[in-house]
Formats: structure tokens, sequence, C-alpha cells
């Protein structure tokens, strides 16, 4: 499969920004959505291919931090998302 390095526009990508610590971050679920992989593959990918990101790159929300999160895409009735017991990583 060849793929385009081409940019394209995601749409209606707003609503999942989220600010934790001061930054704008895409939480790795969502992020993962947007690639079109699984959380589990876009966290093994940035794993190991760690050189390629800055330092800062991604970071494990603390367990308020977590919550806080569900909260807020509850809130914004995001249905047909999955949940997640594991505490999700954020990407700046």
């Amino acid at each position: 499969m060849v793929r385009s390095k081409a940019l394209t526009r995601v749409e209606g990508i707003t609503p999942v920004i989220l600010v934790f610590r001061g930054q704008r971050v895409i939480l790795d679920r969502e992020l993962a959505v947007i690639y079109g992989v699984t959380t589990k593959r876009l966290n093994e990918q940035v794993k190991r291919n760690s050189e390629r990101f800055p330092e800062d790159f991604m970071f494990q929300l603390t367990p308020e931090e977590a919550e806080l999160s569900r909260s807020q895409f509850s809130s914004r009735r995001m249905i047909g998302r999955s949940s997640t017991s594991s505490k999700p990583s954020a990407s700046s």
C-alpha cells in the first residue's frame, strides 16, 4: 500500500484538543483515530521511534488529569468512542 505524503485536512479536530499543564494536547486515543491505527499501535511506534520525536512530545496523564479528560469528553457527548482502563497519554 502506497501512502500519500500530501497533507490532509482533518475536519473537526478542534473538539479533541484539550489543555493540560498549560499545553494544547490531543490524547493518544484521538490521535490514533486521526491516523487510522489503534492506540496500542500508536504508542508502540512512538516508543520504538523515540529519536524522531521531541523529548516533550508525549507525557503520561496523572490519574486526576485522566479523569478530567474522561469527564470533558463525556460532557461533549462523544458517542461511539471506546473507553480505556489505562491512563491516556497526551501529545503536544
